[in-house]
């Protein structure tokens, strides 16, 4: 049996549901309240002592690192690949994975400085202060205090938001060469990528997707595969999508000039 620790908007918990999904298999679900700091609770830490989602557990084995999780549920469950069979395959594969690895704390910068900002500006401040320190990373939690507390004037939005634009304009030059990332197939690669693009369309930041045509097809090409609406659109709470768009609309002539110049 396999269980799943994960939460709706989360971006690693997104894709790893859309390997699940892929491959047909079914899950337990235990929602974690990430705002609430449900990813603390001691009982959670005992099984991710990174204090993240998602968590998988198949037959009692706990598996942590999303990225890890999907090379895992590819190997033990092969029936349908979702990496190349041949080994130069696998490595870009691996370097796309690896690159989105090294982009996720930066996708938590434009985040939480812009889509949950005004609820955890609303918390009690002894409530958001106890969430940030319960976070294991020491330089995590300064650009955690630093962007709720200033948004997307944070000295880190700027650098992280133009790494997403290069993250966007990577993706693009290699769609160039194949209709996905992983290669001829939706893969691995192609799932990693996805809860990054979704953020940067759900943040109200459409333009810069629409500026890549290329990127723009991909977005629409997953949106249309069944899994997608397994594994993304029914975890989705509507109020949050909603307050994570009205919030970027918000800022959006801030995040525009930001863009323009790089």
């Amino acid at each position: 049996m396999i269980e799943l620790y994960h939460t709706g908007v989360s971006t690693c918990s997104q894709k790893v549901r859309l390997v699940l999904a892929e491959k047909g298999l079914d899950f337990t679900s235990h929602d974690v309240n990430l705002i609430g700091g449900g990813q603390h609770d001691p009982e959670y830490v005992k099984l991710n002592p990174n204090h993240v989602v998602p968590t998988l557990v198949d037959d009692g084995q706990v598996f942590i690192e999303s990225t890890l999780i999907n090379e895992y549920l590819d190997e033990a469950y092969p029936d349908i690949a979702m990496r190349p069979a041949d080994a130069a395959g696998r490595h870009a594969v691996r370097l796309w994975t690896k690159k989105i690895d090294t982009m996720h704390p930066l996708c938590g910068v434009i985040t939480f400085a812009i889509g949950p900002r005004t609820i955890l500006l609303n918390q009690p401040a002894e409530v958001r202060e106890a969430n940030i320190n319960a976070i294991p990373d020491p330089a995590q939690r300064e650009r955690r205090r630093s962007v709720v507390e200033h948004g997307v004037k944070a000295p880190e939005f700027e650098g992280a938001l133009l790494a997403h634009l290069t993250f966007l304009d990577n993706m693009e030059a290699a769609l160039d060469e194949s209709p996905w990332l992983s290669g001829d197939l939706f893969g691995l690669a192609d799932a990693a990528a996805l809860p990054y693009v979704l953020r940067i369309d759900h943040l109200s930041m459409a333009p810069l997707l629409t500026a890549r045509s290329r990127v723009s097809d991909w977005f629409a090409r997953v949106q249309a595969r069944p899994a997608y609406q397994t594994a993304v659109t029914d975890w989705l709470a509507e109020p949050v999508v909603a307050m994570f768009r009205g919030n970027g609309e918000a800022v959006w002539s801030e995040v525009e000039q930001i863009a323009k110049g790089a």
